[in-house]
């Protein structure tokens, strides 16, 4: 057995990791030498200062004394998190330029974890706040909407081809010359009827801000999803992998899970908060959430070339019935 080193002596190891910098910095002009100097006075990595805990901590501030809107704000911040990694993987699977099923298989898989995950904790807001105090600290949020997650609608539209998110009356109407023009296909978006006065159809104030704030940034988004979305890149995988089971379930779980199931959590949440016999009280911002929020109503479908007539007419039906039957008695 050879001696260990002594202190003013390489290991064989560190030595190879030397060569190994040498091989990344000396053919970009780099000095390793004046890098290894700043790794001599850097200092060393804690938890805390790698994840931010101290700024994470400090991002809930509520705007009421009540306290379970913390649970409200930390809830939402935990959902937008999810829904940056998904983010992450939807452009993945649209940076994959000769895609292969393992990966694009790989790659829903790990979104539909995320959205199930997301799914099974609604529970924990909806069961964890008092309703009163809900009632009451939400009427210091008008007019903000988890309607103005934009990183959701990003997901949308990096799942499918556009025109599968927008009205199809509209959308017949602007003609094919519009299939490149998202600004125009943004205009007939199916989501801009959830956010209207039940009283006068006008577009809320909800949706106003929210077209103000993010309408550059969605146009931009579908423009480079356009051939990058779920939907485009299997088309480019070989004709027999398109069908194969595997991809066939993290699809059509997919659809369900962020067409029926996440809605119909938020569908849930608004009957148990907001429905009251005879009369609902208000979505903020006056919104017309009874008519948006289920997945009957809203039939939206990422990929209905994967799915039966049948179920395509049934589309959301069992599950919005049967939460209409536990929460209100229907």
């Amino acid at each position: 057995m050879s001696a260990p080193p002594t202190p003013d002596e390489f290991s064989p190891a560190v030595l190879a990791q030397l060569r190994r910098l040498q091989e990344k910095y000396v053919p970009d002009g780099q000095d390793l030498a004046a890098y290894l100097e700043g790794l001599y006075h850097a200092k060393y990595i804690n938890y805390w200062d790698y994840i931010e805990l101290d700024t994470l901590l400090s991002l809930q501030r509520p705007l009421t004394n009540l306290p379970d809107e913390r649970i409200f704000i930390i809830y939402h911040q935990i959902s937008e998190l999810y829904f940056k990694l998904c983010l992450c993987e939807y452009e993945q699977i649209g940076n994959l330029q000769k895609p292969t099923l393992g990966e694009v298989v790989l790659r829903l898989g790990r979104i539909n974890r995320y959205f199930d995950n997301l799914i099974d904790s609604f529970d924990v807001m909806v069961d964890g706040m008092d309703k009163q105090q809900f009632l009451d600290f939400r009427m210091a949020l008008m007019p903000a909407s988890g309607f103005q997650s934009v990183q959701y609608r990003m997901i949308e539209i990096a799942s499918t081809a556009l025109e599968n998110l927008t009205d199809q009356v509209k959308r017949q109407t602007l003609g094919e010359a519009s299939a490149h023009d998202f600004d125009q296909l943004l205009g007939c978006i199916y989501w801009k009827a959830g956010a209207t006065i039940e009283s006068s159809g006008a577009k809320a104030l909800t949706l106003i801000e929210f077209e103000r704030k993010y309408t550059a940034d969605l146009v931009r988004h579908a423009e480079a999803f356009h051939d990058r979305n779920v939907w485009a890149v299997v088309q480019r995988l070989p004709q027999e992998d398109q069908r194969h089971p595997r991809l066939m379930r993290a699809m059509r779980q997919l659809d369900v899970s962020v067409n029926v199931n996440w809605p119909l959590m938020h569908f849930k949440s608004a009957v148990r908060y907001l429905q009251r016999n005879p009369t609902d009280v208000a979505a903020t911002g006056g919104t017309n959430w009874r008519n948006y929020l289920p997945p009957k109503f809203q039939r939206r479908i990422f990929y209905p070339q994967l799915w039966s007539q049948q179920e395509l007419d049934d589309w959301g039906k069992g599950w919005v019935e049967s939460v209409l039957e536990e929460s209100v008695g229907v």
